[in-house]
């Protein structure tokens, strides 16, 4: 029919450099819209490399790849069955752009490259993309598209240039990294770009994990009014065909499933559950390992584990020394058997006389200190590297924010690892998300319901168990004050005067800001973990480690 048209989202998990693997996953869902009637298929940005594919797209060999992935796709296309509008990299004229590419009638018929390229957070995509003039409308099917990339929706410009040009609805492919109370703020700014234009909106975000990034898709479509009449699954791939009407020089769409989108604890535990799922799956590793020591941070990061793989892909490692408490090895085992996973417990006493013994010369008349301390840490960490190298399981570290940020870690110690699922979370947040879990389990959580930690967990005093009678608080503030300074220290860049009014005292600020700039040489060698805040201790927060300011 004149006028109308059949537009279907695809919400897929991409994998960075899979090219072969990303269109295999996009020819099934263009076989489902094909069955659906659709006249037009489109993806998230960047689909057929991958988002973010970083500087591997300035590789000659990968740009090749991608141009013959793509022309045999478009021609593909002259079968009948829907177009595709396509995110991907793409040489053009001797430059490289991030690119949306309508593919219909077997051939590449026409091209939307991005104007805004972000340069902050997660994305430098001035390193490695150029940007473009204004887009242009593009012509479908006697309709006219308004194609803005990402970005391009995120600031004022496109939106108003390509309804001067006419289009008649606005396509936004993204790739929109999960933070708490992110789909607000997508939202807010497309209705934003509606009410600059008066048009319609479809935003198709991807889904699933890449390395430290993961992706809820929550994928949406706007009305001329800026009402929501479709909204796809968080946390999973779906194809979802929306039906178009031309009214008025505008596309309206008619309403659809609107999916609610849990937030606050339910949005990071799946957060954290799909992006350790995805790291593990997409990187081949068979399972993972852990050291459970009986403390809520790596109760917290086994349930995950449990959830992400299923309790046959994980192994928990019990590693007591002269000072674990009865009740440490009592509730380490609890949230074993509550799990069903695997459960070892291998003591370390005579690798901490080894060592002693073979530092008992060079340490001779000096009293016992943290490096003895540290040692136990360091002998868990060998345990379980060697039981990773010897079975192949990847060992996930249990260190969470408030610790990484002040260096209460230790060096190839508690620090070893190849994922650290906690390392974006608060001490207070790993608290309530604990607490949320053991109400709730989520719908794709392979680990049974009801609570799996016991209520002792909660209720004793953080300690490392170094030394007798230990406990976090002998050398950090209750972390209720250490979680506030650092967050005004780390996500809001304040200064003394404006965290001090807040009921801090200023000598502790300065301890804890001491602390933080200290540890930023450990923080370089801490393993990835899953990105839920504006800003995590890597990426956007980049200190340098020889730092000598301090704030008068």
């Amino acid at each position: 029919m004149p006028g109308e048209l059949l537009l279907s989202l695809a919400q897929l998990n991409p994998t960075v450099g899979d090219i072969s693997g990303n269109l295999s996953r996009l020819r099934k869902a263009r076989r489902q819209a094909a069955a659906e009637g659709s006249h037009l298929l489109m993806t998230s940005e960047l689909y057929v490399s991958g988002y973010p594919p970083e500087d591997l797209v300035l590789k000659s060999s990968f740009q090749k790849a991608v141009h013959i992935a793509v022309e045999e796709l478009a021609r593909e296309t002259s079968d009948g069955g829907p177009a595709i509008l396509i995110g991907t990299p793409w040489h053009d004229n001797g430059k490289l752009y991030n690119a949306a590419l309508l593919l219909s009638d077997g051939q590449i018929a026409a091209k939307a490259f991005k104007n805004d390229l972000p340069n902050y957070g997660p994305f430098d995509e001035k390193r490695v993309f150029t940007s473009a003039p204004l887009p242009e409308p593009i012509a479908f099917r006697g309709l006219t598209l308004g194609v803005m990339i990402c970005e391009d929706m995120w600031t004022v410009g496109a939106a108003s240039h390509l309804k001067k040009q006419g289009a008649q609805i606005l396509l936004v492919p993204n790739g929109s990294p999960f933070e708490s109370g992110k789909l607000r703020h997508r939202q807010t700014l497309a209705r934003q770009r509606i009410a600059e234009t008066g048009l319609s909106l479809v935003y198709v975000n991807q889904t699933g994990g890449q390395d430290e990034l993961v992706f809820d898709g929550t994928s949406f479509v706007l009305d001329d009014s800026g009402k929501c009449q479709v909204q796809l699954e968080a946390w999973s791939e779906g194809v979802v065909t929306t039906k178009w009407s031309l009214a008025s020089s505008a596309l309206i769409c008619s309403s659809g499933n609107v999916n609610s989108v849990a937030e606050d604890e339910a949005g990071v535990y799946h957060a954290l559950m799909i992006g350790l799922r995805d790291y593990v799956e997409k990187n081949g590793f068979p399972g993972v390992i852990l050291g459970l020591s009986g403390g809520i941070d790596s109760a917290l990061v086994a349930v995950i584990a449990a959830d992400a793989l299923g309790a046959d892909k994980l192994q928990a490692v019990m590693m007591p020394s002269p000072y674990t408490s009865p009740d440490s090895l009592e509730d380490a085992e609890s949230v074993a058997r509550a799990l069903k996973c695997r459960f070892e417990s291998i003591d370390i006493a005579a690798a901490m006389t080894a060592f002693a013994e073979t530092l008992a010369q060079p340490f001779a008349n000096r009293s016992r200190d943290t490096t003895e301390e540290n040692i136990q840490s360091r002998c868990r960490g060998m345990i379980l590297m060697a039981l990773s190298n010897k079975f192949g399981a990847m060992v996930l570290s249990t260190g969470n924010k408030s610790e990484m940020s002040v260096g209460y870690t230790t060096l190839y110690g508690d620090l070893c690892g190849g994922f650290a699922v906690l390392k974006d979370l608060y001490k207070m947040q790993v608290y309530k998300l604990a607490r949320w879990r053991n109400k709730y389990k989520p719908s794709s959580g392979l680990a049974p319901e009801g609570p799996v930690i016991a209520e002792r967990i909660f209720a004793k005093a953080p300690t490392a168990e170094l030394r007798p009678n230990q406990t976090d608080q002998d050398n950090l503030p209750p972390y209720e004050v250490l979680d506030d300074i650092l967050e005004c220290l780390i996500e809001r860049d304040m200064g003394l005067n404006e965290i001090s009014a807040r009921g801090h005292g200023v000598a502790m600020i300065r301890r804890i800001w001491s602390m933080l700039d200290k540890a930023e040489y450990k923080r370089r060698q801490s393993p990835p973990g899953v990105k839920i805040t504006s800003r995590t201790l890597s990426r956007e927060r980049r200190y340098p480690i020889t730092n000598g300011y301090k704030e008068s």
